[in-house]
């Protein structure tokens, strides 16, 4: 096999590959034992047909096609790595000569990795925020575990307010025409919770049980249902029921219910160190990827398209897992948003090319800084994988792990490693 590589243009190259008439031959054969037996030819068994007769009846090229893939199946890889090429997409092969008796000649142009000039990655100033807990987040926090924890009674005199949860009938309605999924029974809402559209919670306030209202709302243009975007429309709405919510009280004795402090302050008191551990690892993160973005933007590279398309790809398919998550799939949340596969492609382009510039110069930093990972880091990563899942067998399922994400979990400690190194050199401003 003989190669020759031609630069095409930025980051595509075309290979001319010649293969020499013995192994075309040999592809031939292979090609004949493959086909033999799709072939009827009068006087012979299927498959036993000898070559000459079957290319007399179908044509000397009968058995080219999969001769040509046999020979490019064998002959491109070989060629890209022994002239240490990184495609990132499958090449476009054209055929230069091809016949028995000659050596076979194909070229494979194809996009590679582009080159990276990197800039300055060490020694960065960058911006270092800080989060530190307020009380108003703290007393957020025992709001809601008194709400967790709050006893809902029925009021049985007065009207409904805000705060109380209204249980209600209410029939939608749109230019005197009932709409589907506008109706419901015994609902359950909370007055000023903003559950529902408009002021439709406000207009509810001082009904009486077993009372009856028309609420007249508007919807949202941006609703997700055409037929109900920027429609006005009236609700009837039938009183059934008012609740109200009776909050435990803060003190000592709610510290020793809810939790395994015998305090109001020492209950407080672990609110705060729970907070704050979260404020300084959404910090930490924040710094992490600050100090990248600060690197990148050093970097001169001319990203191909089809990358940059591929990774597209790969966030399409993780918002079809998320949506597949909750009952849902993609042209659902294209009608519910008003988009289409085409205007979802184009939002999502500026973060699919930011995603692949970083990947590319980190690991462009990663070879220039001979940063590679260890068995033991990799084993280490293997086994912290395994306890995350809750297997049982943690040393199994770490062989397991090992065995089918091996590249996974290499890119993924290098990664951290470089970044580490990025971290490290870097100078923290405020």
């Amino acid at each position: 096999m003989n190669v020759k590589v031609e630069k095409i243009e930025n980051n595509v190259v075309k290979l001319e590959i010649s293969v020499d008439n013995e192994k075309f031959s040999e592809a031939l054969k292979k090609s004949y034992a493959k086909n033999a037996k799709k072939f009827n030819i009068p006087g012979f068994r299927k498959g036993k047909a000898p070559v000459s007769i079957i290319k007399k009846y179908y044509g000397e090229g009968v058995f080219y096609e999969d001769a040509i893939n046999f020979c490019c199946d064998d002959t491109y890889p070989l060629a890209i790595k022994e002239n240490n090429i990184r495609p990132v997409d499958y090449p476009q092969i054209d055929i230069v000569q091809l016949g028995e008796g000659k050596d076979f000649i194909y070229t494979a142009q194809v996009t590679v990795y582009p080159e990276i000039e990197l800039g300055e990655y060490k020694n960065l100033e960058v911006k270092k925020v800080e989060y530190n807990v307020t009380d108003e987040e703290i007393d957020a926090q025992l709001k809601s575990m008194q709400e967790k924890n709050s006893r809902v009674e029925t009021k049985t005199e007065g009207t409904l307010e805000k705060g109380n949860i209204a249980v209600i009938d209410f029939k939608g309605f749109i230019d005197g025409v009932a709409f589907e999924g506008g109706e419901g029974k015994d609902y359950s809402l909370e007055i000023g919770s903003g559950t529902f559209i408009d002021n439709f919670e406000d207009q509810l306030i001082g009904m009486a049980v077993g009372e009856t209202k028309n609420v007249n709302v508007t919807f949202p243009e941006q609703y997700g249902r055409e037929e109900l975007n920027g429609k006005p429309a009236v609700f009837e709405v039938t009183l059934k029921e008012i609740k109200v919510k009776e909050l435990p009280a803060l003190d000592d004795e709610f510290a020793k219910e809810v939790s395994e402090f015998d305090t109001l302050e020492e209950l407080k008191a672990d609110i705060r160190k729970k907070l704050q551990d979260a404020n300084d690892l959404r910090a930490k993160r924040e710094y992490e990827e600050a100090v990248i973005d600060a690197a990148v933007a050093n970097v001169k590279v001319d990203i191909p398209e089809v990358m940059i398309n591929k990774e597209i790809d790969n966030m399409l398919r993780d918002l079809e897992m998320r949506l597949r998550y909750q009952g849902l799939d993609l042209k659902t949340y294209y009608e519910y948003t008003n988009n289409t596969e085409a205007s979802v492609r184009e939002y999502m382009k500026e973060s699919a090319e930011k995603r692949v510039k970083t990947d590319l110069v980190l690991d462009k930093i990663a070879k220039t800084e001979n940063i590679e990972a260890t068995e033991e880091e990799l084993q280490s990563k293997a086994a912290e994988l395994a306890k995350q899942y809750g297997e049982k067998d943690v040393e199994k399922t770490t062989k397991l792990i090992l065995d089918a994400q091996k590249d996974y979990l290499k890119l993924d400690v290098v990664n951290e490693k470089v970044i580490k190194l990025l971290v490290d050199s870097s100078k923290a401003i405020a």
